[in-house]
């Protein structure tokens, strides 16, 4: 009994120091801000001030936990809903124009069913001009509330026409899938984009659809899949596993952060062999969902390890003047009991490291100056009113050999990886007292690596290369769906989880290996 009361007595006293310690620190803070506000040289912003510092206090948490002032509160509401209001298009600034043009019109969007193309350079929104403007000023003019409407200009460049569009905003969302669809032998496949909005109604559909096609093993696609609703997780994976089934579990401080989640409708189909496939983007829900899989001996998992997001937000904490507080209340625990690393994410069951692109490659997909990949296709679509289907659609030898020309007129450099590593190499060597004994091989390696021929680079790359185009050309006509498509064509990680699928003694020893 001595020792209860003890322990009690203990506990006690660590709340009371616990509390005396942050009246204290609440008490210096505001001693400390009215000395500033009285006395500081300038004239303080009390929103800047107090904001930057309710920031830096939330940085010594985790990721997760952040403030939205009044002011925020769209960009909130965006988080949670994954919406917002406008015409539905990704746009760039085109270098070379000093002009904002449409990137990416979303099927089924403002952008898309008004006709703009890709390319299409922003002269005028309303009466403002968008000469010299930066994409987050034109952006912002484009969103607004739904149902508004504003005018449109814009200047088509494969024929050069002025055209002013009447367009309404309206909520914006990304397809909740991708795409899906059937892949050789008898393999169906889907590409989950998001756990946010109601994505189980339209996977359930899609499988259906797939097993009526004749689908007898499925790839779930969550790449890039950033997470959301925790019970649109469960619902989804309720589609493969039975009913009343431990998915995952949330443990916290507070009692009612604790909660259970268990799958609640009969499933479709808990027999059919299932590969997701994973990488480092794939975080929250979508871990939840691969990790349930793995754990419960109903998929293999095939990728790179996850993002590692193992944390549970309450998105809308009600704040004085309108102010919310996103806040990191509990931990996600899966059905075996293991946790999410932060550090290290889900650990998938076979390891397939994606592959990198070539220097010159990406300097043509994101830092060419001279905008010639983005030139070289619009004047592509803007020749071909049609082009063959999203999975049968490639460039010719004569088609590649014009792009060639093109970045070779155009003046097109890009910085060589193996020239920066060796410069490196060369002062490490200088500096260790290696480079006089090696200076002639270093100097013959030199003048290799200085013999910069972009005519053979791009032969060389040509495949990847290619491939980059004609995603870019195929968006403009099938939209992300069929720039997914013409990315699968060489995509190791599918590869291989179409060899396990097609080799069924080894996708089994890979499940009966996690349940010994």
């Amino acid at each position: 009994m001595t020792a209860v009361l003890l322990a009690v007595g203990g506990w006690a006293q660590e709340v009371k120091n616990h509390n005396l310690e942050v009246a204290k620190n609440l008490e210096i803070f505001n001693a400390l801000y009215r000395n500033l506000d009285m006395m500081y040289v300038d004239t303080l912003d009390a929103n800047k001030v107090v904001t930057a510092g309710i920031d830096a206090m939330l940085n010594t948490l985790d990721p997760y936990t952040e403030y939205y002032p009044e002011e925020r509160q769209k960009d909130l509401k965006q988080m949670l809903t994954g919406k917002y209001a406008g015409i539905g298009a990704l746009i760039r600034y085109h270098q070379k124009l000093k002009r904002c043009v449409i990137e990416e019109p979303y099927e089924g969007m403002p952008a898309a069913v008004n006709g703009l193309k890709k390319g299409d350079i922003i002269l005028q929104i309303d009466d403002s001009l968008m000469t010299d403007k930066t994409t987050s000023y034109v952006s912002s003019h484009l969103r607004g509330e739904p149902g508004t409407t504003f005018l449109l200009k814009i200047q088509r460049p494969s024929t050069g026409k002025k055209m002013t569009f009447k367009i309404t905003r309206q909520s914006i969302k990304m397809p909740e899938i991708t795409w899906y669809g059937m892949l050789p032998n008898q393999t169906g496949y889907i590409a989950l984009n998001t756990f946010t909005g109601e994505p189980s109604k339209q996977m359930r559909l899609a499988f259906v659809d797939l097993k009526k096609q004749g689908a007898e093993k499925l790839i779930l696609d969550l790449r890039g899949n950033g997470g959301g609703s925790l019970s649109e997780c469960v619902d989804i994976l309720n589609m493969w596993l039975p009913k009343g089934l431990k998915i995952v579990e949330t443990k916290g401080k507070l009692k009612r952060a604790n909660n259970e989640y268990k799958t609640r409708l009969e499933p479709i189909d808990t027999v059919m062999p299932l590969v997701v496939l994973v990488n480092k983007e794939t975080a929250s829900a979508s871990e939840i969902t691969s990790g349930a899989l793995q754990d419960l001996k109903r998929g293999v998992i095939i990728g790179t390890r996850t993002y590692g997001k193992g944390l549970v937000q309450v998105p809308n904490i009600d704040l004085p003047y309108n102010a919310n507080l996103k806040l990191t209340t509990s931990r996600y625990y899966l059905p075996s009991g293991r946790g999410i690393e932060m550090k290290d994410g889900l650990k998938p069951d076979i390891e397939v490291k994606p592959d990198t692109l070539a220097n010159i490659t990406l300097y043509l997909d994101r830092l060419d100056s001279t905008e010639t990949v983005l030139d070289y296709v619009v004047e592509y679509i803007g020749k071909h009113p049609t082009i063959a289907p999203a999975a049968d659609f490639h460039l010719t030898d004569a088609d590649y050999a014009d792009f060639k020309q093109r970045v070779i007129k155009a003046g097109f450099t890009y910085d060589q990886l193996s020239k920066k590593q060796f410069e490196e190499m060369e002062k490490a060597m200088k500096f260790e007292g290696y480079y006089d004994e090696a200076k002639a091989e270093l100097e013959a390696l030199k003048a290799k690596i200085d013999h910069h021929d972009l005519n053979s680079d791009l032969d060389r790359h040509r495949d990847e290369i290619q491939q980059m185009l004609e995603q870019d050309i195929v968006s403009a006509y099938y939209y992300q769906g069929g720039e997914l498509q013409v990315g699968l064509r060489n995509d190791k990680t599918l590869q291989e989880a179409q060899r396990i699928l097609d080799t069924p003694g080894e996708y089994n020893r890979i499940l009966k290996g996690k349940s010994e």
